[in-house]
Formats: structure tokens, C-alpha cells, sequence
């Protein structure tokens, strides 16, 4: 997959309205080459302006969670649901989720990450394919093509207060932040198991993870 010429492609891209008001389209921050991939809604006004996602006060809330499980931006992947800046930073519309979808599919498909974190109710429902809600899917594990999903809050609502089964927001998301650290361990635990009884992996072996969205 040539992943640098679809970046190219969604830089320039007209597929919806919010090519008429954003600044620049925000693709992505961290590496694509990494295990871990985190998953907001949209750009918010800062994003827009300097066309890299989560740089305001939600950005930094979420780089201290990071810094907590011992890990930083240059050891995830981080990007939106969609690729622009809704005007007034309103809720995305279906019809431009769907057109930006090819493009979180193909960073997706590029990475095959072993960790999603989904940020809110946005990311949670897109990658789950479900209505539930954040409040529900929170705090557990989910497995799709060959990642875990690890749903939490957006860090912009955490920063608006609100306690959340008696803890306040904030601290529920370094519960779930602490779990992506469990599920991490976990993996890379089983991988040196399965190198060390020198288990050869077979294509049809990872073929599930094909076409993360079909």
C-alpha cells in the first residue's frame, strides 16, 4: 500500500462540504509504524490551524495519560474519524464520515495495529460498528480483525469535569489507559511465547486482517 500517495490524495481532498471551511486537512501525528493506533473525532480549532490532531489542552491531557503507561506520540499512531474541521466543532454527518472513510480505513489497513484506542462516542461506535454508547463500551476489551479495541472518553469532555461509576472523569480514562498497558504486555508476552516454540505464521494465518473495513 502505497500510504504516502493516499496522504497526498486526502491533503487535496473535495469529497465533502468541509472541504470549503477547513484550513488544511489534519492526517495524522506519531508513526504509522507503530502497534498502537488512537482514534479521535474530528480537528478542532487548533488542529486546523496547525493541521496535526489533539495539540490543545485535550492534546496535552492526552500525553500525560501516555506518559503514564510509558509510552509517547512517537510509539502511536494518532488520528480522526475524519480529516477535517467541522465548522463551529459540531458532530461529523454521516455522509462525511463516509467519505472520509477510505482514508481511516487505509491507515488502518497500512498499520494493522495490535492496540486501538477510540476516543468518545464518535470513534467508539465507528470502529465498533455499534450504537453503544462510551459509558457502556468503556472499560473492556474488544477484538476485530486481529486488534483489541480499547474504548474511552474523549479527552475534551474528561476536561469539562463530570465523575463517571463514582471516579471523576479523568481518573476513568487512566483506568482504561492502564488497561491498553495490560493488553500491550499481554500481546507482546504471547509473541515471545509463540517465537520461542518457533511458530511459523503462514499468509492464511493473518488473512482475517485484511480489508479492516471491508
Amino acid at each position: 500500500m502505497d500510504i504516502e500517495a493516499i496522504r497526498s490524495e486526502a491533503l487535496t481532498c473535495t469529497k465533502c462540504r468541509l472541504a470549503e471551511t477547513r484550513t488544511q486537512v489534519v492526517w495524522a501525528d506519531g508513526s504509522l509504524d507503530s502497534e498502537v493506533c488512537i482514534i479521535g473525532e474530528a480537528p478542532g480549532f487548533n488542529e486546523d490551524k496547525q493541521g496535526v490532531p489533539f495539540v490543545g489542552a485535550a492534546g496535552q491531557l492526552l500525553d500525560k495519560l501516555l506518559a503514564e503507561i510509558d509510552l509517547d506520540r512517537t510509539q502511536a499512531a494518532i488520528v480522526n474519524v475524519i480529516k477535517c474541521r467541522p465548522p463551529g466543532n459540531r458532530d461529523p454527518q454521516t455522509d462525511e464520515i463516509e467519505a472520509c472513510r477510505p482514508y481511516l480505513s487505509a491507515q488502518l489497513n497500512y498499520m494493522r495495529p495490535e492496540v486501538i484506542i477510540t476516543l468518545g462516542n464518535f470513534a467508539t461506535k465507528f470502529i465498533l460498528d455499534s450504537p453503544v454508547g462510551i459509558t457502556r463500551a468503556r472499560g473492556q476489551v474488544y477484538a476485530r480483525k486481529g486488534a483489541s479495541i480499547v474504548p474511552t472518553f474523549h479527552p475534551a469532555a474528561a476536561l469539562r469535569g463530570g465523575r463517571f461509576g463514582g471516579i471523576s472523569t479523568i481518573d476513568a480514562m487512566r483506568e482504561d489507559f492502564r488497561l491498553v498497558r495490560n493488553v500491550l504486555d499481554e500481546r507482546r508476552a504471547a509473541a515471545e511465547a509463540r517465537a520461542d516454540t518457533s511458530t511459523e505464521f503462514t499468509a492464511a494465518d493473518g488473512a482475517e486482517q485484511l480489508d479492516f473495513f471491508g
